[in-house]
């Protein structure tokens, strides 16, 4: 377990390559690629949007992976090119390299109110809104409320720390200072979880060997499975 890290450095910590990252997040490490260097289509050259410029470096850091897990949320078909320049704005405006990763409205619901503005200002489409307006009143988009009910941000710095890829309900864990990023369950990688599971273990037997119980070692199992299949 990684300790005595301040905001900045968790953020930077290169903790994936672009197989493993996008295998996680369920993404084709090309269409990861794409989001973090850039890509030339039909000779016309689109910028990066998680990066501000390509690096080409193949590395994927915590706050990236953050923000590729923003980006995911998103269905297939939808062009992303135009959250480009509503990202650069946040970061400019708050001065942070991963704003969608260091993201203050997440922590502050008074922020919806210049997110929505922002939007408007950079012009982006509906489908792409993180706030709409909902029976009078501003409230977040399904992409973003599903994206926040994933990702446990630090109530003071706003900061996010941990991420839980199948929601806040279930005990799988993505923690970048915990089993080096590794989805696990009480510390414990959900890939071993797995494994003993299905090498004929029984679900109690494997929970009594890490004192946990058989509900969390049913979601390390489903998590992996969905790993698989995916």
């Amino acid at each position: 377990m990684l300790t005595n890290m301040d905001d900045a450095q968790v953020l930077d910590l290169p903790l994936y390559s672009l197989t493993e990252a996008g295998r996680l997040l369920g993404v084709r490490s090309v269409t990861l690629k794409r989001w973090l260097e850039g890509y030339t289509a039909r000779g016309t050259w689109h910028r990066p949007i998680i990066r501000p410029e390509p690096t080409g470096d193949e590395s994927v850091t915590w706050g990236e992976f953050v923000e590729g897990g923003f980006l995911s949320e998103y269905r297939k078909g939808v062009s992303l090119q135009s959250l480009r320049p509503f990202v650069n704005e946040l970061r400019e405006r708050f001065q942070v390299r991963y704003p969608l990763a260091h993201f203050k409205p997440a922590v502050d619901p008074s922020g919806r109110d210049w997110i929505f503005e922002l939007q408007q200002l950079t012009g982006i489409p509906d489908q792409l809104a993180l706030v709409q307006w909902k029976n009078q009143q501003l409230m977040w988009s399904a992409t973003a409320e599903s994206f926040l009910r994933k990702v446990e941000f630090d109530p003071l710095d706003a900061v996010a720390r941990r991420m839980f890829p199948m929601g806040r309900e279930v005990p799988v864990i993505i923690d970048p200072q915990q089993s080096f990023g590794i989805p696990q369950v009480r510390g414990i990688r959900t890939e071993a979880i797995a494994e003993l599971v299905d090498a004929g273990e029984s679900r109690q037997a494997v929970a009594r060997m890490w004192g946990m119980d058989e509900r969390e070692v049913d979601a390390a199992v489903e998590w992996e499975r969905r790993l698989k299949a995916a």
